[in-house]
């Protein structure tokens, strides 16, 4: 049999890494072609690897909970092929002819040759590690040992790199502890390791002459200092799950990445709410999907990030990249509390009809626990409906490296002064608050207010006699 090295597959774009939920098979079993292996998980998408071939799994290079590399070797696996069975059946067919040697040699007082027998193995040993050297040398990741140093602790992929980046020295990496299965080093460790080492050296402010023995202590106890939680009697302490571990992680992640500065438009979207009343039902008849408010929102959001481009960017240490896509990701709330964000690819190239398909598939996929890694990457704007749980307004936090993100508040009927030819004169309108968060390092009030300012003026121009096509 031929043994490789199954190697994590890529996953979607700008997906660098997935998390090992559960060995659906065990070393020593046999499975088929595309049978799945083991399951895995990235930023919020369960997936399955599969089996590449017909053959059987040798041994698993990784623990359940291990976060993995893209390219990394996951698993040794033996191939089933004709070619690898001939050989065997030759080998079985060889014992016939071996009688007549065989007289000749236990007589024969020559019994010193035997030694021989193991030179030959030995000579057709290297035979099976040559395959596997390689299938390591065509992986991407074979310059990197999985092993740093003489103790023989593992360090997967990624936290070799953040160690590299972060100027972590083998030394000091061997002092951290970890979480991971049998004290593996995770990425959590190595984050959490490299803020409590940047607390610790940034903490200290005496003078030069003021004693080190003093500031030591300080720092120190800065750094791991948590507040104290009191749990009482009829109190329920609940486990975070995978993905809201994922989301705390990110949320804290792009708080301490991005100034984050808020701006607020209130939008008088009377001809939009009058627009859809007088036709959902057609739009439903004619084009087969429901037509929300979403998608309508969507299309104004799009219309504003061309006339603003720079809200549509990212930050690349000090440059600042403007996307030529518009990828409009669309915050949904999952059954079970958590957030996930969908993609709409290409958002400014398609019609309200075709962004309300997008809106109502992905949704409706999202709930469905049905999304594919693809469906969450490349976002390069995103908005957020709080309105759908009746909040009037919102404070968003920018999904990293976006740098901007809007948050649409609930529509409510309230008074409002109207300008007629004839004068002011207060009516009900349906009014709704726009919240729009962004980078300051990037974006300064006036693009950030500005763009906002311009949704709103798109949705309070809906024009009521726009045909449903």
């Amino acid at each position: 049999m031929a043994t490789i090295e199954i190697l994590l597959p890529k996953m979607g774009e700008s997906v660098a890494e997935a998390t090992i939920t559960k060995f659906v098979t065990q070393p020593g079993e046999r499975v088929e072609a595309d049978e799945p292996m083991v399951e895995i998980a990235t930023d919020k998408v369960d997936s399955e690897v599969p089996a590449p071939e017909d053959g059987t799994l040798v041994e698993w290079l990784v623990a359940e909970g291990d976060t993995v590399a893209v390219g990394q070797a996951i698993a040794r696996f033996n191939l089933e092929s004709e070619s690898d069975q001939a050989p065997v059946a030759a080998a079985a067919a060889t014992p016939s002819p071996a009688p007549t040697p065989a007289p000749a040699v236990v007589p024969a007082p020559v019994v010193a040759p035997a030694p021989a027998a193991p030179e030959v193995v030995a000579a057709q040993a290297p035979e099976v590690p040559v395959e596997s050297v390689l299938a390591e040398l065509q992986s991407p990741l074979a310059e990197l040992p999985p092993r740093l140093d003489s103790s023989g602790r593992f360090y997967s992929p990624l936290v070799r790199s953040i160690a590299q980046s972060e100027g972590v020295s083998l030394a000091e990496l061997e002092t951290i502890p970890g979480s991971g299965s049998e004290g593996r080093v995770t990425k959590k460790d190595m984050l959490d390791h490299v803020a409590r080492r940047t607390a610790s050296t940034t903490v200290p402010s005496a003078p030069i002459s003021a004693p080190s023995v003093k500031t030591a202590p300080i720092a120190k106890s800065s750094a791991q200092s948590k507040p104290a939680i009191s749990v009482a009697g009829g109190d329920e302490i609940v486990e975070m799950d995978r993905m809201r571990k994922m989301i705390a992680d990110h949320m804290v992640r792009s708080v301490q990445t991005s100034p984050h500065v808020t701006s607020f438009v209130e939008a008088d979207v009377t001809r939009m709410v009058e627009w859809r009343n007088r036709n959902k039902k057609a739009f439903q008849e004619a084009h087969g999907t429901k037509l929300t408010f979403t998608p309508m929102i969507a299309e104004a959001i799009v219309k504003a990030i061309r006339d603003f481009p720079g809200v549509n960017a990212s930050v690349d240490g000090d440059r600042i990249v403007i996307k030529k896509q518009i990828n409009l990701g669309m915050a949904a709330a999952l059954p079970s509390g958590n957030l996930i964000v969908p993609v709409i690819r290409n958002a400014d190239q398609l019609s309200l009809v075709g962004l309300a398909n997008q809106v109502n598939d992905l949704a409706g996929r999202a709930r469905a626990g049905k999304l594919k890694p693809d469906d969450t990457a490349g976002g390069t704007y995103t908005m957020s409906n709080v309105g759908t749980f009746g909040n009037v307004m919102g404070t968003p936090i920018i999904n990293q490296p976006q740098v901007a993100i809007l948050a649409l508040g609930a529509i409510r009927k309230k008074p409002a002064v109207i300008e007629t030819p004839e004068g002011d004169v207060i009516g009900i309108r349906q009014m709704m608050f726009l919240s729009h968060s962004y980078d300051h390092r990037v974006v300064d009030g006036m693009l950030g207010g500005s763009f906002v300012r311009r949704v709103a003026d798109y949705l309070e121009a809906f024009d009521l006699d726009r045909p449903i096509v």
